[in-house]
């Protein structure tokens, strides 16, 4: 039985401070909680020629499956708090989530403000298998930097989820713990740290994610809890209605969710991600089907044409 990690600010808090004295990059070892079957921990070298190792949990699968899920955390950016929900994908779907660069086990040691360098260090997530389709979710500030990764674009993306995105709008809480971070910098532990300065310097950085939105060629669905005090509702409702995006941008809005929606039951945000990814459209109306056709014997056709060659 995977065991819960903690919630909330004084719980992420604790862990942070936990794993800095532990000297771990997860609060609980997710290998403590699953077989490395079912949930892994991987790495890859981070694109643009950055040279950082960034790591993430993976969930292994025999052959590629036709849907991968790519997932961009938040900050503090731990793909740890994603795992009871890769646990519970079913077989036919892959999931990657990923230590964002400054964070858990991922390089640098130092944090990375600029989103645009984000993108580009996360942009190998968007390679898939052939046949595979990606989704795309961007988790609260992932989400500025998930939309910018989807503008460097991938024949292979075919839908962008912002999940309790986050785009310079403090609520009441994310706002407290802005402040108290700011007050207590050098005490805090790093992945702490690291979160206040790149969310404190995230406003200055968002006009190419709004062109970006504006200009993206593909679903777009802003799935956000009606309960959510780190990044309010009504910011991500103006989102929507403000930003003139080629395809008309999807407001889900989740019934008592608060920011932390990878927190609830697995299965249920499994489902509300299910309901993002495009289908094919069938060749035909439903119910109509071609006619048969007999094939030409193709063989006694050439036997026909060219007998000396055909006996030969």
């Amino acid at each position: 039985m995977a065991r819960k990690r903690p919630k909330g600010v004084v719980g992420v808090g604790l862990a942070c401070l936990t794993s800095t004295v532990l000297g771990r990059t997860e609060h609980v070892p997710t290998s403590q909680d699953y077989p490395e079957s079912v949930v892994r921990r991987t790495s890859f070298m981070a694109g643009g020629g950055l040279g950082w190792r960034i790591s993430a949990l993976e969930t292994p699968r025999e052959t590629p499956a036709p849907w991968k899920i790519v997932v961009v955390t938040g900050s503090p950016s731990w793909a740890e708090y994603w795992a009871p929900v890769l646990a519970a994908l079913p077989q036919d779907r892959e999931m990657i989530v990923v230590d964002r660069p400054g964070f858990g086990a991922s390089e640098p040691a130092d944090h990375v403000p600029d989103l645009e360098v984000q993108a580009l260090a996360l942009s190998p997530l968007l390679e898939a298998a052939p046949g595979q389709r990606i989704l795309l979710v961007g988790q609260s500030y992932g989400a500025a930097i998930a939309t910018l990764m989807a503008r460097r674009g991938s024949r292979r993306l075919k839908s962008l989820v912002l999940l309790s995105g986050y785009y310079g709008e403090p609520g009441p809480t994310a706002r407290w713990l802005l402040e108290a971070g700011a007050k207590a910098m050098a005490l805090i532990p790093r992945d702490l740290r690291h979160a206040v300065l790149e969310v404190s310097g995230q406003p200055e950085r968002l006009a190419p994610v709004h062109d970006a939105l504006r200009r993206l060629n593909l679903p777009i669905h802003v799935v956000h809890g009606d309960k959510d005090d780190f990044a309010p509702l009504d910011a991500a409702e103006r989102l929507v209605a403000e930003t003139r995006s080629r395809r008309p941008m999807r407001l889900a809005t989740v019934a008592g969710a608060d920011h932390f929606i990878n927190d609830g039951p697995a299965e249920a945000l499994l489902a509300t991600l299910e309901a993002c990814m495009p289908r094919r459209r069938p060749l035909l109306p439903e119910g109509l089907r071609l006619p048969e056709l007999a094939l030409p014997d193709l063989g006694r056709m050439w036997a026909s044409i060219n007998p000396v060659r055909a006996a030969t």
